[in-house]
């Protein structure tokens, strides 16, 4: 039989690389859930206590927000610091900032205690940890694959994608055992214990991170002089087209676990009869399925292609989401729950390419700038606002039926252009071709 090549064996630093990339895209990913679900449970009462009941919800899934807009700085200075000095310097100073941040929040008087500068303190710490979340994912992607094996690219690329499932998991669980005490309990300090945990997490985040090497591609950057001295300036001017296509095609990516989690949490305990626990104990269920689904994903992807892989999912995806909110509106937990696991299965596997996607759009000298910044501005202009506006739609029309076609145009747009930029970018033709050698090629002869 073919033995495989060295460049086709993982080294130990690419598994190594590949376990801090998982660790660390949970721990940032746990800190940006524990926000979203905190926003649906509690964050309307504690600091906007004056407003009604759904404008709170609202205000507070606009601090929500908030963090998304504050992504796009983060990649485009993070993306500069990885593209010019180095993935591993970048991944550091993110989560450092981010739980620092989270951790804070968890300390944070409400609004009955000090006023208006709770909301305004809240929304600033918001801030400062979606600004390192959006040099995160970059550097994460890119750590793993670029230490990875030439045909395990993909593979190890939706590494880093599993971090936020398994972030959500954790999340999840956390508020879940939470839900049981009190609910005077849970709002004067239950809460809070998932957010300072986060300072636990970093701790030993940082230790793992601080244990890597720079990867091959970024060293080969520096030795040949080839980095970029204005990656964002790069990016914009050389690659609008690509960088345009890659925010629509992430779209669905991202807001899918908004709409079954953030979005759902809040409509399914306010407008239907599920309890806090129950449907906290679906959302870990959300997370529980990506995290079995998405390897899949990946593994179907590097062998089959990214482009069959894309329009699978999303075709499967069209017709399991509207299902998913019909079986939520029986309030039947069930039903509810068979609804939550099929659509989370097509979505997972569409979200595992994504990061192989985007890294092969764009060169190793403006990479970790061109992927980052991306995926952030789809997170600001489309995702982050997915609860918001789902919310307003259900208040408005008094129908999930608005939210369902909102959330079919996100799916559509993601379609299109994946489709266009696979197109554009030649999906990993060579890759396929070189796997489909190797599985037909005969045995050698003893």
């Amino acid at each position: 039989m073919m033995t495989p090549s060295p460049t086709e064996t993982p080294s130990p630093m690419a598994r190594r690389a590949a376990i801090a990339s998982l660790i660390g895209t949970t721990i940032e990913w746990y800190d940006f859930y524990i926000y979203g679900t905190a926003a649906a449970l509690v964050f309307g009462k504690l600091f906007f206590p004056d407003l009604s009941n759904t404008m709170g919800i609202i205000a507070a899934f606009a601090t929500f927000w908030v963090g998304f807009v504050a992504r796009p700085l983060g990649a485009a200075f993070f993306g500069h610091l990885g593209d010019r000095l180095g993935r591993k310097a970048a991944l550091i100073v993110t989560l450092t900032l981010t739980g620092s941040a989270t951790t804070l929040i968890g300390a944070l008087p409400s609004a009955e205690t000090i006023g208006v500068l709770a909301p305004m303190l809240l929304i600033a710490l918001r801030m400062i940890q979606g600004f390192a979340l959006g040099g995160e994912w970059g550097g994460a992607v890119l750590i793993a694959s670029e230490h990875a094996p030439e045909r395990k690219k993909i593979l190890y690329a939706s590494v880093a994608q599993v971090g936020a499932p398994v972030g959500l998991c954790l999340s999840m669980a956390s508020f879940f055992l939470l839900s049981f005490l009190p609910d005077s309990s849970f709002l004067a300090w239950g809460w809070r214990l998932p957010f300072l945990a986060s300072g636990v997490l970093l701790v030993v985040g940082l230790i793992i991170r601080l244990g890597l090497e720079e990867t091959p591609d970024m060293k080969q950057v520096v030795e040949s002089n080839a980095t970029s001295r204005l990656p964002l300036k790069e990016v914009l001017t050389s690659s609008p087209g690509v960088v345009l296509l890659a925010i629509g095609a992430c779209a669905i990516g991202g807001s899918s676990m908004y709409f079954k989690t953030t979005f759902a949490l809040s409509w399914a305990t306010t407008s239907l009869n599920f309890s806090r626990s129950t449907f906290l104990a679906l959302g870990t269920l959300v997370a529980a399925v990506s995290i079995v689904a998405m390897p899949y994903g990946a593994a179907l992807a590097t062998r089959f292609g990214i482009r069959r892989v894309a329009v699978g999912a999303l075709a499967a995806e069209a017709v399991l989401l509207p299902l998913m909110f019909a079986l939520i509106a029986t309030e039947s937990t069930i039903l509810a729950a068979v609804g939550l696991a099929l659509a989370t299965i097509p979505n997972s596997m569409y979200y595992a390419v994504i990061a192989g996607m985007l890294a092969n759009a764009f060169p190793a000298h403006v990479r970790y700038t061109g992927i980052s910044v991306s995926y952030q501005l789809c997170g600001a202009l489309i995702v982050g606002t997915t609860p918001m506006v789902a919310q307003y739609l259900l208040d408005e029309t008094s129908s999930i039926a608005a939210v369902v076609v909102f959330a079919l145009a996100q799916l559509f747009l993601s379609l299109f252009c994946a489709l266009s930029l696979l197109r554009r970018t030649n999906d990993n033709v060579a890759q396929t071709s070189a796997e489909t050698e190797i599985v037909t090629a005969p045995a050698d002869s003893k």
